[in-house]
């Protein structure tokens, strides 16, 4: 069951531009909430209690029951707006959840036992080329995070979507033959590698060059004895 926040929100009743600055000016950030075949409806936030739940991470997967006026609604953040220097919150959109609902959601990815990979052992470098998998999951069953093990990758070795456990009732809206994530030679390896494939092809080849030499020598032998037939006919 995917952990449930909640939120303390006041009606909004104007809106448009005015009105949303002077919410911000109260301390309020002006959000709205939206979906499930129900009109819109416009509402304020408090503004310390949401910088808490944006800087805490995942607030674009957490469930939330926002009470307004003592009614609770289920929603999820689907989208929300910083101050571009301030980074202050602006304006949050929130997605009513009904009952069975499903959602698509970004979910990160966790790259785990990077430290015992024999890639990384020999120098090299853990390169996470997706950071997030979309899914399409139960509103009530997203996963916090996705597990990527990377513990028995070699050097240049990757791991793809394929390679990794999804959750239960998930559907990929990633292509399935993404890659996660890859291990990075160091500086010089590639020249390393072909230099020391050089040097075993060379001893390889040497190795039946001397070898052949030793018939050619041991051949010479039989023809300095055949001169002693030929010395003892001269003497008869």
């Amino acid at each position: 069951m995917a952990t449930v926040k909640e939120l303390k929100a006041t009606a909004r009743p104007k809106v448009g531009k005015g009105a949303a600055r002077a919410e911000r000016r109260a301390g309020r950030v002006p959000a709205v909430i939206y979906g499930n075949n129900q009109p819109p409806l416009s509402i304020a936030l408090d503004d310390a209690e949401l910088r808490l739940r944006i800087q805490a991470g995942r607030f674009l997967t957490t469930i939330h029951d926002i009470d307004l006026d003592g009614k609770k609604h289920r929603v999820i953040p689907r989208d929300f707006s910083l101050d571009p220097v301030k980074d202050f919150p602006l304006h949050v959109d929130f997605l009513r959840l009904g009952e069975g609902s499903k959602i698509r959601v970004s979910i990160p990815l966790h790259v785990l036992n990077a430290e015992i990979a024999p890639g990384v052992k020999r120098g090299g470098t853990v390169n996470i080329v997706t950071h997030a998998i979309d899914l399409e999951v139960p509103a009530d069953n997203i996963p916090q995070y996705l597990e990527a093990d990377v513990g028995k990758l070699e050097m240049n070795g990757s791991l793809h979507i394929t390679d990794i456990k999804l959750p239960a009732n998930a559907k990929l809206i990633t292509r399935d033959d993404a890659t996660l994530v890859t291990i990075v030679p160091p500086s010089g390896y590639a020249e390393e590698q072909k230099a020391a494939a050089s040097a075993a092809a060379g001893g390889a080849a040497a190795a039946p060059a001397a070898g052949a030499a030793a018939p050619a020598a041991g051949a010479a032998a039989p023809a300095a004895g055949a001169k002693a037939p030929a010395g003892g006919d001269k003497k008869k």
